[in-house]
């Protein structure tokens, strides 16, 4: 390079990531586990964000109803932050490089290796028809992260297996064809508390939580939200204080104030000393009717333009299938294939 040649710009680092559409609406463990750090790393780097309904097949459903939340699930991450603009936002079903390359991965993978999945032993046992699509369905979520020669995969410690699996295929049939895919780093999502069900503070935030008032949804009515959170499990000490193994139910108070509010959980021990149990659940349900109200009405405004909305996803499946396209043919051509027609 001469001394008058400007340096080249270093590419931005590709980020992957997606969400089922298996519920009419994201819950709160949601937004805070994983949904808002989408947001913040869309500035830093090349965001393909997709709503995996391809994944939401693996068990029994209606069309109609996923067709629904497919478009409300979309609708949602918009109003969390996620600008179409700046991050390729599509439905996976609407790319057919997902599954076209899920067969060549699939036919990379062990069967051992496959059924040391954690997810699929947990789901199986959960349900009373077992799908082969269950059982493969890691071999698609590789397939939807190194179609896009993803750098970075922001997910959960509950993830992290999946994410291994995509490494050692991409790993592997590099070795075996040739450099083709990237090998991707797992983003491991900051370190937040993970939010409980309030009705049952000893499990996890969920859309199977058994009572419909341990669930907090990001479309919920505030005046839902706010009954929700006073109706919350706690104790009979009427103390204020952070001890998950002995007070769960306060302790996942807290901690849903803190990470909406951005109050430490000492600071909020020391503001509610000495005070009961109704100002604490009011005080908390200020901060999430505040936060989450705002998105709901944002969503819904989405919702209301509705051919809008599936421009946005159409563009976006624009964007992803060029990048998708340009990783399958070079896939094709290692294993042998001619060309597809696309």
């Amino acid at each position: 390079m001469s001394e008058h040649e400007a340096p080249k710009a270093e590419a931005a680092p590709r980020i992957l990531s997606g969400i089922q559409p298996t519920s009419d609406s994201f819950h709160l463990g949601n937004y805070l586990g994983a949904l808002r750090q989408w947001v913040d790393l869309q500035d830093k780097g090349d965001a393909f964000y997709m709503v995996v309904d391809l994944h939401a097949i693996t068990v029994l459903h209606a069309p109609k109803v996923l067709r629904k939340r497919t478009l409300v699930s979309a609708a949602q991450l918009i109003a969390l932050g996620i600008d179409p603009s700046r991050s390729a936002l599509f439905a996976q079903s609407q790319v057919a490089e997902h599954p076209m390359l899920s067969w060549i991965l699939e036919c990379q993978t062990g069967f051992g290796e496959a059924g040391r999945m954690t997810q699929f032993k947990d789901k199986s046992a959960k349900s009373d028809r077992v799908s082969v699509g269950l059982y493969t369905y890691p071999i698609l979520q590789a397939a939807d992260i190194l179609l896009y020669q993803a750098d970075y995969v922001p997910v959960g410690k509950d993830q992290k297996q999946h994410l291994e699996l995509s490494r050692d295929l991409a790993e592997r049939f590099n070795q075996s064809f040739g450099p083709t895919f990237t090998v991707p780093e797992p983003h491991i999502l900051k370190s937040t508390e993970t939010i409980k069900d309030l009705a049952e503070p000893d499990k996890k935030m969920s859309k199977s939580s058994e009572s419909p008032k341990g669930c907090l949804y990001l479309l919920d009515d505030v005046n839902v939200m706010r009954k929700k959170i006073k109706s919350a499990v706690t104790d009979s000490e009427a103390r204020v204080a952070y001890d998950p193994e002995n007070k769960p139910g306060v302790s996942n108070l807290l901690n849903i104030h803190s990470s909406l509010s951005g109050v430490s959980v000492e600071k909020l021990e020391a503001e509610f000393e000495g005070k009961g149990y109704g100002d604490f659940k009011a005080a908390v349900a200020d901060v999430v009717a505040d936060n989450l109200g705002p998105i709901a009405q944002r969503t819904k405004e989405i919702l209301d333009d509705k051919a809008e909305l599936e421009r946005i996803l159409d563009d976006g499946a624009e964007r992803a299938a060029s990048a998708a396209r340009k990783t399958l043919f070079k896939a094709y051509k290692k294993v042998g294939f001619r060309p597809p027609r696309m």
